[in-house]
């Protein structure tokens, strides 16, 4: 085949015949793979390359030939701009089938196993406001739209999202459709009040201005977490501030702020102040109660949360008598939620105030046969350790992206519990681990789950099943 010149730019009617795992649509032109922004599998397009490798390239579309049979209209007015919900473009039947079929791709092409029993992936309960946290940040400089551009006389304060691989710019948010009321209410507020108050939005790159980040956090019981960050502020401003915030919305459940004059917005390391009501707010599951702080992890889809918590107990088949290692525990949700099902629990995290927060959610529930450990997994989880606790008889491992670290897969084969039920958010590293313990275990369940609609993540839950030993005779 002639390859395309270097210098050509825009290629027509190249067929989007798959989605790629970043969620852009890939076609082909020539021997050359392209991903397409924005393009949907069944679309025909005109594009315009931006980028160009040895064995790929980047494209924009320019016209829509034949639009995908899974392409409908994105409902928010924010859509392609803000770097969230890429595949509101997308029916969502369609985003489930892509998702799924992303799944079993990344465990044959890398775990090496057949995935034809891959049970149908668990649809979100709610496609729209099912996020439980969002954080906004504020910016002095805020990307400007080509509608924008027109309007001379833009105000230039912005709070809202990142603009895609621009670290320093803000794209103003008017309606975000991730978290229900009252969050798009306060934001809007917190924004005018702050530009009429002549209170300063953060500079992203000289790091100057008074206002930094907002976080919202709510749960499904209706209470409401607020979180204003400021920077290089006055006292007045705060108290001006904070101040407006429990007057416009006075039945909030927690009214913190964070001053952060660190160069980086974690919060992890900084001091919380109480404004007004808790310092948290109270998540609920099938009975038990769940403290969420400021700095806590909980997953952020509530609902989603409950339906994938529940999966992984019946993955597990727990019988009441088991002794079970939660690895990556966070701040032991699950590690509660299974407590009574079995005899022991015992969590392991990396981060010391998650597992506070796990002890914490254990007393509050009255649980009391649970036990935390804090500590880099790979060291934590020893032979030693195992010979101390004792051997498990289920694992349940939920790592980060990116997997678990080789040590633990290796301790995992070392340990020989009949059941590993592994939680993931990247099937592709989730494949890589399987096909280091595929030496002592089946695959023997494997569903997907949609924690994130109008996005390309996926969760997925795999049980594995150690192999019986065969001894052979002399």
């Amino acid at each position: 085949m002639k390859k395309i010149p270097a210098d050509k730019k825009q290629v027509q009617n190249v067929l989007i015949t798959d989605i790629a795992e970043e969620g852009k649509g890939l076609g082909k032109s020539e021997e050359l793979v392209i991903f397409v922004e924005k393009a949907i599998p069944g679309d025909i397009v005109d594009i315009e390359i931006y980028r160009k490798k040895k064995n790929f390239a980047e494209a924009k579309i320019i016209q829509i030939v034949t639009p995908s049979e899974h392409r409908t209209d994105a409902f928010c007015q924010h859509f392609g701009v803000c770097g969230g919900c890429k595949w509101q473009h997308m029916t969502y039947e369609a985003q489930l089938k892509f998702k799924q079929k992303s799944v079993n791709d990344a465990l044959e092409r890398i775990a090496k196993i057949d995935t034809s029993s891959t049970e149908t992936i668990l649809p979100s309960f709610e496609t729209r406001y099912y996020r439980n946290k969002l954080e906004y940040t504020f910016s002095h400089k805020r990307w400007l739209t080509d509608v924008d551009v027109q309007d001379e006389h833009q105000d230039m304060n912005a709070l809202g999202f990142h603009v895609p691989l621009r670290f320093d710019k803000i794209l103003n948010i008017e309606t975000c459709y991730l978290q229900g009321s009252p969050s798009n209410e306060i934001r809007n507020s917190v924004r005018k009040f702050a530009v009429e108050n002549g209170i300063s939005f953060y500079d992203l790159r000289n790091h100057e201005g008074a206002l930094r980040n907002l976080i919202i956090r709510t749960s499904t019981t209706g209470e409401v977490m607020v979180i204003v960050v400021f920077a290089y502020v006055e006292e007045t401003q705060i108290q001006l501030m904070m101040e407006h915030i429990k007057g416009q919305f006075g039945d909030l459940t927690s009214l913190l702020y964070i001053v952060n004059h660190k160069k980086n917005d974690t919060i992890f390391d900084q001091e919380i102040h109480v404004f007004s009501g808790r310092d948290y707010i109270l998540e609920e599951m099938e009975g038990l109660s769940f403290k969420i702080g400021p700095k806590s992890f909980y997953q952020t889809n509530s609902l989603q949360a409950y339906e994938l918590y529940s999966l992984t107990r019946e993955f597990a088949g727990f019988k009441g008598d088991e002794l079970v290692y939660d690895l990556y525990t966070g701040a032991g949700t699950i590690a509660n939620f299974i407590a009574r099902s079995v005899k022991h629990v015992i969590g392991i995290e990396y981060v010391p105030t998650a597992i506070e927060d796990a002890k914490e959610n254990s007393l509050l529930n009255g649980i009391s046969n649970t036990t935390f450990y804090a500590g880099d997994m790979k060291d934590v989880l020893t032979p030693h350790f195992a010979n101390e606790h004792g051997k498990p008889d289920v694992i349940i491992t939920d790592p980060p992206r990116a997997g678990m670290h080789a040590d633990v897969v290796q301790r995992l084969l070392e340990m020989e519990a009949p059941k590993i039920v592994y939680v993931s958010c990247n099937a592709a590293t989730q494949a890589r681990d399987i096909f280091l313990l595929k030496e002592k275990y089946d695959t023997v369940r494997i569903r997907p789950v949609d924690m994130f609609p109008h996005t390309q993540h996926v969760e997925n839950v795999v049980l594995l099943t150690l192999r019986p030993v065969v001894h052979t005779e002399n």
